[in-house]
């Protein structure tokens, strides 16, 4: 049997967030445009056709979505527990409040930053969390060995997973961070990348345009429980929520690390 595959602990950057907006494309092209506004307000304020009546009437509307923005990413900071949802949900009420202002100035550069967003959203993706926590990263193969073989963990909790979905990218850290807390003897926690294997889609049961991430419970050899179900249908523009809490409770986690801490 192919061994699963070995993590190596990485060096970490001593401010890992100021180096992935430095180095990531999603993070760095959409620092280049917001910042660039700065540069299309200064040529228009310069603009002999507008007036200082209009300069005023700019910054008003400047501060009101700068206000507004404040206060959605304050709701967002207390509702949302992954870094990567609330970055996400940040960057695009920029993007659209951006917008909103640029309509001040001139339809035209509204629409050369709408543009300019598209091609964004082409090119790059937002980096998903790179860390496993106590997961085991499989191939489809190492699963079904494992669970024939019956000779590990009696359960094991499988996340399907695809950079490609931005669900997954949004909850990446959940899972790593569940199984920091509930990995144990009787309980594993691994991931298989269906981006690298979509054949193997089909085997679980699951679509990788509407149900990833998927996540299956193995009771030894046969599977227990899963999220979302196999009839399942995403809704256009939209997302799984996923949560620690919703994972806890539809896999009775908390339950599974009681019967392991009373052995």
């Amino acid at each position: 049997m192919e061994a699963p595959s070995q993590v190596t602990p990485r060096k970490q950057p001593p401010i890992p967030w100021l180096n992935s907006m430095a180095t990531e494309p999603f993070y760095l092209l959409h620092l280049l445009a917001f910042f660039s506004y700065f540069a299309a307000r200064r040529a228009a304020c310069q603009d002999h056709d507008l007036s200082t009546d209009f300069s005023h009437h700019l910054l008003r509307r400047e501060i009101q979505a700068v206000l507004a923005l404040s206060v959605l990413l304050a709701m967002k900071f207390v509702k949302e527990e992954n870094w990567e949802g609330f970055i996400a949900d940040g960057i695009f009420y920029a993007k659209g409040f951006l917008l909103a202002v640029c309509l001040v100035i001139d339809y035209r550069l509204s629409l050369c930053y709408l543009f300019s967003f598209v091609v964004i959203f082409v090119v790059s993706q937002q980096p998903p969390y790179d860390g496993l926590g106590s997961c085991t990263e499989l191939t489809p193969f190492q699963l079904e060995s494992i669970l024939a073989e019956g000779n590990t963990s009696r359960y094991w909790l499988i996340e399907l997973r695809a950079s490609t979905s931005l669900s997954w990218v949004r909850s990446s850290r959940t899972f790593a961070e569940l199984s920091n807390v509930y990995s144990n003897k009787n309980l594993s926690f691994g991931v298989i990348d269906l981006g690298r294997y979509p054949n193997a889609a089909s085997l679980f049961g699951v679509s990788l345009w509407g149900q990833i991430p998927s996540y299956i419970l193995f009771d030894k050899s046969v599977e227990a429980v899963r999220f979302p179900d196999i009839t399942f249908e995403a809704k256009p523009f939209s997302s799984l929520n996923i949560s620690k809490r919703l994972l806890c409770e539809h896999f009775e986690l908390d339950r599974h690390l009681v019967e392991y801490l009373s052995k």
